[in-house]
């Protein structure tokens, strides 16, 4: 991979001044061979797996970051899904022993997350599934590292509205369980999630992937927006074509930033350890200028959530994905933008005006890479609300055949417009309405959804 004089310049600007930074290198490690049945020998492997693996990993990434002088922000590591890994385990308690181990190990190896406590059940759950996301109140009440999703739809297969159904109970248990819901931050569920998404919480070792892998997700709203600022100074915003070409090029770098950063660090880790992808999803931060929103109203609309706000959003994501696939051929993940509500301050901001409602967010989910990402309810939403705010944006998903998903919190003792501070990178959690109407009776509903008719293509 070549990088020239001018991109390494180009690069510093953009660290200095516009915050371009590498949100994540996340080492993804195979655990298939773990042994079956005996949660003590269980706990043993793992530990000592996952501490061989991933011991130089915060090590060997800050080596890299003062190399190139590129921040690095979280380190992370993700697990085949610790459902297959615990299939055969008896009780409730063996998982959240398994839960803790994992966060014991990620705490010594240094990194910030360590993700992969998650279950595939679009089609069905085994025990195992079952007893995972049983287990899951529990086990991210126990621990501060450990992230765990769950995949509930793909296209394939329709929506799996019984485990839709029980996640909506799952996610009330745990933000009754931890401060201010908190510990629903570390729990995603999803439609058509992709195996090798770094980002957390929604990041697993996908069955088809190597033995280790680096995978890396970027940043760089600030560096979108500080460019459609310097086109606006010149006179040039008056054409869409020339917006769109001006974050093409802005993705293009940011990409082959990312794709530097990854394979010196998986170089430098070793064999087996491969490069991988870069995600290419534009990650916002509560740092002001680092935004998605702000880059939508760049483009002219007052506030996010007004009239214009998917259009916009949906000419982002596709000049993100044109610009980073120039750059390399190895994007994979999500790759597009996310629009978190709490972590992005643009986003806060227009929460607390008025102009951005949760009917809102939905439809701009349509267009964007994720979904309904850390949105924040008053905690007596009903769990058959939160399984039908799930369920329409899985269906989102399911229908266009794109990856969408729900990071909710149910904060107890809320109401729509209050403000909660989780810090760091978590950011303001605004309080956002929910429809008073119900949908329990049509949740209650057994089974699954069917797939739409475009599924049945090979």
């Amino acid at each position: 991979m070549f990088t020239s004089t001018k991109e390494i310049h180009e690069t510093i600007r953009m660290i200095e001044a516009e915050h371009l930074d590498i949100r994540t290198v996340t080492l993804g490690i195979s655990l298939l061979d773990a042994p079956h049945g005996n949660v003590e020998s269980l706990c043993a492997f793992l530990y000592e797996k996952i501490h061989n693996r991933a011991r130089r990993l915060v090590e060997v990434a800050a080596g890299v970051e003062d190399r190139f002088g590129i921040p690095i922000v979280n380190k992370r590591i993700s697990l085949t899904p610790m459902s297959i890994v615990c299939e055969g385990l008896p009780e409730l308690d063996d998982y959240v022993s398994v839960a803790r181990i994992l966060d014991r190990v990620a705490a010594d190896c240094g990194v910030d997350y360590i993700a992969g406590y998650s279950a595939l059940v679009h089609k069905g759950a085994t025990t195992g599934d079952m007893n995972l996301m049983n287990s899951i109140p529990a086990a991210l009440a126990a621990t501060k590292r450990v992230c765990s999703s769950i995949n509930l739809a793909s296209s394939r297969t329709g929506i799996n509205m019984d485990c839709v159904r029980h996640m909506g109970q799952v996610i009330k248990e745990l933000a009754n369980r931890t401060v201010h819901a908190s510990g629903c931050a570390r729990l995603v569920v999803f439609a058509n999630v992709p195996e090798d998404n770094p980002f957390i919480a929604g990041a697993f070792h996908g069955i088809g992937e190597p033995d280790a892998v680096i995978n890396v997700g970027v940043s760089g709203p600030g560096v979108v927006l500080a460019a459609l600022r310097r086109l606006k100074r010149q006179g040039q915003f008056d054409d869409l074509c020339d917006i769109t070409e001006t974050i093409k090029k802005m993705a293009f770098k940011i990409t082959r930033a990312g794709e530097l950063i990854g394979r010196h660090v998986a170089a430098e880790l070793g064999a087996p350890v491969q490069f991988g992808i870069v995600d290419l999803s534009l990650a916002p931060t509560p740092a002001i200028g680092d935004s998605i929103s702000d880059i939508i109203e760049e483009m002219g609309i007052e506030s996010t959530g007004a009239p214009g706000t998917t259009a916009a959003l949906a000419m982002l994501v596709d000049a993100v994905k044109k610009g980073g696939t120039m750059a390399s051929s190895s994007v994979g993940g999500l790759s597009g933008a996310f629009i978190p509500v709490s972590e992005d301050a643009g986003m806060v901001a227009a929460t607390l005006r008025g102009s951005l409602s949760l009917a809102k967010m939905e439809a701009m989910t349509a267009v964007c890479s994720v979904g309904l990402d850390m949105v924040a309810v008053p905690g007596d939403t009903s769990a058959e609300t939160i399984s039908g705010i799930i369920a329409d944006e899985l269906a989102i998903g399911m229908i266009n055949n794109k990856t969408t998903a729900v990071r909710i919190l149910p904060v107890p003792d809320t109401k729509p417009g209050d403000v909660i501070d989780l810090g760091g990178l978590l950011g303001q959690l605004v309080i956002m309405d929910v429809p008073q109407f119900s949908s329990a009776e049509f949740v209650r509903l057994k089974g699954r959804i069917p797939p739409a008719i475009t599924s049945s293509r090979n």
